[in-house]
């Protein structure tokens, strides 16, 4: 999700599925973006660096990233960006001119919250790139690890928090009433910037509300240490096997 400080979104009465899901699962309350604007935090999140982006720019990056990661280790991704064209597409953006992709409302791709598309071992390799596929084609148990970013709309970067909120509503149950979630599987939602400079450790991209949605996790449990995007990679990583990356490797998971 996007562009939300954690106090505009926990207990705000335009959101009561987030509060829902923060009471029957888990919710981290000590937890910041990297840095400002959106792209540097995409690209933090899934490689441990922001690799000195400090605009919304089109950038092509030559380095490991979870994806290569996956890939090396002879495991599955997929990347289900709304509203993303077909064919490995590249371009800063795509409006949906009304067009519905999957639940929510329609609204447009940018490839700054695509972060899969900015690694050259993504964009460069077709097979690779296939990976990345449109809303429409989620499939819960298609990959071991899934990033899903909705369109403007519905990531509450265009749309309002209540639209965010509904999209959530919609989309959240075909996961958490999946074969996949059942077996073990864990979905985190999370936002890529808050509002606020605030953040410790080097982070200064604010406050955000991130959700940590798994069976096995006491309802209403709160994760009260400090936590940040590079926490989240590390936790994934940890999950599937995979070795740190980064600034991955002085965080702690979740």
């Amino acid at each position: 999700m996007e562009n939300d400080e954690y106090g505009s979104i926990v207990g705000n009465p335009s959101a009561p599925f987030i509060d829902q899901l923060a009471a029957t699962y888990s919710l981290a309350t000590d937890y910041y973006a990297t840095t400002h604007p959106s792209e540097p935090n995409y690209v933090a999140m899934v490689s441990g660096s922001t690799f000195g982006i400090t605009d919304d720019g089109i950038h092509d990056l030559d380095g490991p990233s979870i994806f290569s990661q996956l890939a090396t280790a002879g495991l599955g991704w997929r990347a289900y960006e709304q509203n993303v064209p077909g064919g490995c597409f590249t371009g800063a953006s795509a409006d949906a001119a009304g067009r519905l992709d999957g639940l929510g409302a329609s609204g447009s791709y940018v490839r700054k919250h695509d972060p899969a598309i900015m690694f050259t071992s993504v964009s460069g390799d077709p097979g690779q790139c296939a990976q990345i596929q449109p809303l429409a084609a989620f499939d819960p148990g298609a990959a071991p690890f899934e990033f899903i970013t909705p369109n403007l709309t519905n990531d509450m970067h265009d749309g309002t928090v209540a639209q965010g909120n509904a999209f959530l509503a919609a989309f959240v149950p075909a996961i958490t009433g999946s074969a996949a979630f059942a077996a073990g599987g864990t979905l985190v939602i999370t936002f890529d910037e808050g509002t606020t400079n605030d953040g410790s450790l080097g982070d200064n991209g604010g406050q955000i509300a991130t959700l940590i949605v798994q069976k096995s996790i006491a309802p209403g449990s709160r994760i009260a240490d400090y936590a940040d995007h590079f926490s989240l990679l590390r936790s994934a990583e940890d999950l599937l096997g995979l070795p740190c990356l980064a600034a991955a490797c002085d965080r702690s998971p979740l």
